[in-house]
């Protein structure tokens, strides 16, 4: 028997996405977006709308970073997702980490999360079902910590991932499995 839910954001798990920008002083800024995902190979689609102070950022300076949330930092990564860039100045020094230059991109990198990707935006999408910004991969750097025998290892990366049911943080760290080689167990 199954439990007939309220409708809801509904996918699980979803992602805790850092969305990095550099404000028109200089500044930097962030926010927290768990409704992102890769549209195609090398291209991101993060459903932001155009009243974030991100998107204005993005789409003045036609780059931004995207970074994975880790466990370690899950206080910063909601504190970015609860205040407003529209209305706090310096939200970014009040969380206490530091940022770098992206190399390929005009956006900077929050040194403390593991894993980034550096985008050129593409454009920004308003229809119907939805709204957000569309950016090209160019780059993407990790953390040494996570990385082993000059290979990323997931399971170092400690990300974090948004339960919409709950409103809680849950970590992802386990390999279970091996993709695309599992299910030919099962074909005939």
């Amino acid at each position: 028997m199954r439990t007939k839910l309220n409708i809801t954001e509904g996918i699980f798990p979803m992602p805790v996405l850092m969305v990095a920008t550099y404000n028109e002083d200089g500044s930097v800024n962030v926010m927290n977006a768990a409704w992102g995902t890769m549209q195609s190979r090398g291209t991101v689609a993060l459903n932001l709308t155009e009243t974030h102070k991100t998107v204005k950022n993005i789409k003045a300076k036609k780059a931004f970073t995207v970074s994975i949330a880790d466990a370690a930092h899950r206080v910063e990564a909601d504190y970015f997702g609860v205040e407003s860039g529209n209305k706090v100045n310096d939200k970014f020094e009040r969380s206490g980490l530091t940022a770098s230059k992206a190399e390929m991109v005009d956006a900077p990198v929050i040194n403390e999360f593991p894993l980034c990707l550096e985008c050129e935006f593409i454009e920004y999408q308003h229809n119907d079902y939805g709204v957000g910004v569309i950016g090209k991969v160019v780059n993407v750097t990790a953390d040494e910590h996570v990385m082993v025998d000059g290979k990323l290892d997931m399971s170092l990366v400690n990300a974090i991932a948004f339960d919409p049911y709950t409103h809680g943080y849950y970590k992802v760290t386990e390999r279970v499995g091996e993709a695309f080689k599992d299910g030919l167990k099962l074909k005939k």
